[in-house]
């Protein structure tokens, strides 16, 4: 999979998120676990995600459990 460039977002816990329109992956940064891909992602969370004032609540709220993912090697 190609790189996804990640964008710093606003959380505490989340660090960055980026998104590949092509894929429809979510790739999400969060500080204490690392790098995380979800996958068939709607454009329109991915957007929302990224300009919500709480990113994590709303990755609890609307991805988590929700989507496959796998944690991206480093």
């Amino acid at each position: 999979m190609s790189q996804i460039q990640r964008q710093p977002v606003s959380s505490s816990d989340i660090a960055g998120i980026g998104y590949d329109v092509a894929t429809q992956t979510l790739e999400i940064e969060f500080h204490a676990t690392g790098v995380y891909r979800y996958f068939s992602v709607p454009v329109e969370i991915a957007t929302t995600i990224q300009s919500t004032p709480s990113p994590g609540k709303y990755f609890l709220q609307k991805i988590k459990g929700k989507f496959a993912w796998e944690k991206a090697s480093s």
